[in-house]
């Protein structure tokens, strides 16, 4: 691979990054609020994490068999966007846990 494919690799996975950001707005999130609350936004969110690591698998899966319609560069965005999401629920947990024993250890 030459440099300017790698960079052009590598700007596109940044995109993707930027893009995959989760950035809910007011209405998205008043919306949330009101239709579920949170145990529904989080189901949503795991749900659409395992959508993207089922779709990353598969299209990693087609670009072995040989599929012409997947691409190399469209098998590592994929993968890049699951890995995201993932690290993005696992970052949330941890922050929230930590919260919660924040609380917990207030004193009253």
């Amino acid at each position: 691979m030459s440099d300017a494919t790698i960079s052009s690799i590598l700007s596109q996975i940044r995109g993707m990054q930027a893009q995959t950001a989760f950035r809910p707005s007011a209405s998205e999130a008043v919306e949330s609020t009101q239709s579920g609350g949170f145990g529904e936004s989080l189901r949503k969110a795991i749900g659409q994490i395992d959508n993207d690591q089922k779709q990353a698998q598969n299209l990693a899966t087609r670009f072995e068999m040989g599929d012409p319609d997947a691409s190399l560069t469209k098998v590592m965005l994929a993968q890049q966007t699951a890995q995201l999401s993932f690290r993005a629920t696992v970052e949330m947990r941890n922050r929230i846990v930590q919260a919660y024993q924040d609380v917990m250890n207030m004193p009253l």
